[in-house]
């Protein structure tokens, strides 16, 4: 255990800061850095791990925005409850598509979404709409999309779930930020649970990330309450955050 304390904090908290500072990135990160720097066995135990390690993760930074006053606690507990139901159907249609070209489904997806958010719109800057009938309408429709979509990529869904809020609901992008992580959180804690029952979790690396994510989480939430205060600073930040991990997985995954 002593041999992976460093390279499993540094990951975790590279994992929490990401988690901070934009709401998403925790399950697409983990796994390979649990792979490739700390050097988990095999890649289901690193998954396992993640997916334990990227809740807890997420529900001490959504403690951290908390404090801030920037959660949105309905809009976020609509997420949670909706999208874990979407998360179950989309994980069993997952299941039954190639991993390759799951994989590749998937860049495509966020290079969508980061291309979105790209675009200049009041939205995400304050314009936040008023809670009626039609905001809640479109907040479930999009939480169960989100959900589902989170689910058949196998992923936390903080990439999806923040634009989703923003677009959904009109508020600022860092209430969509602290708001998703009670998403992202309910998302992997279902998954981790299924590894658990497996005996598909590294407990001892578990801790040390989880450790070094706590720490980096509330580094990445005070740059992001900095990054908020300019204009469209956080949309530019997590638009090209997403397309880079969408460049990196779509070329990892093309065909040789």
């Amino acid at each position: 255990m002593t041999s992976t304390l460093v390279p499993a904090v540094a990951s975790g908290g590279l994992v929490g800061f990401s988690l901070g500072l934009v709401g998403g990135g925790g399950s697409i990160l983990a796994t390979p850095l649990l792979l490739y720097v700390v050097g988990v066995a095999t890649p289901h135990i690193a998954i396992g791990t993640g997916a334990l390690a990227v809740p807890i993760n997420a529900y001490a930074n959504l403690l951290a925005h908390a404090r801030k006053g920037h959660v949105r606690w309905l809009c976020a507990s609509v997420f949670a409850a909706l999208g874990s139901l979407g998360a179950l159907v989309g994980s069993s249609l997952g299941l039954v598509v190639d991993g390759t070209r799951l994989l590749l489904l998937f860049g495509a997806l966020i290079v969508v979404v980061g291309l979105l958010m790209l675009r200049p719109r009041s939205i995400g800057r304050g314009d936040e709409r008023r809670v009626d009938r039609r905001m809640c309408a479109l907040t479930a429709a999009a939480a169960l999309a989100t959900g589902g979509a989170s689910g058949f990529f196998g992923v936390g869904g903080g990439f999806l779930i923040v634009p989703a809020l923003v677009f959904a609901t009109g508020m600022p992008m860092i209430n969509a930020i602290g708001s998703s992580l009670l998403a992202v959180g309910a998302y992997g804690l279902a998954t981790a649970l299924n590894y658990a029952g497996s005996g598909q979790v590294d407990w001892g690396v578990a801790v040390q990330f989880i450790s070094g994510g706590v720490a980096g989480g509330i580094l990445g939430m005070l740059l992001a309450t900095r990054l908020s205060k300019g204009k469209a600073t956080l949309n530019r930040t997590f638009a090209a955050l997403i397309l880079s991990v969408a460049t990196h997985v779509i070329f990892k995954n093309l065909p040789r």
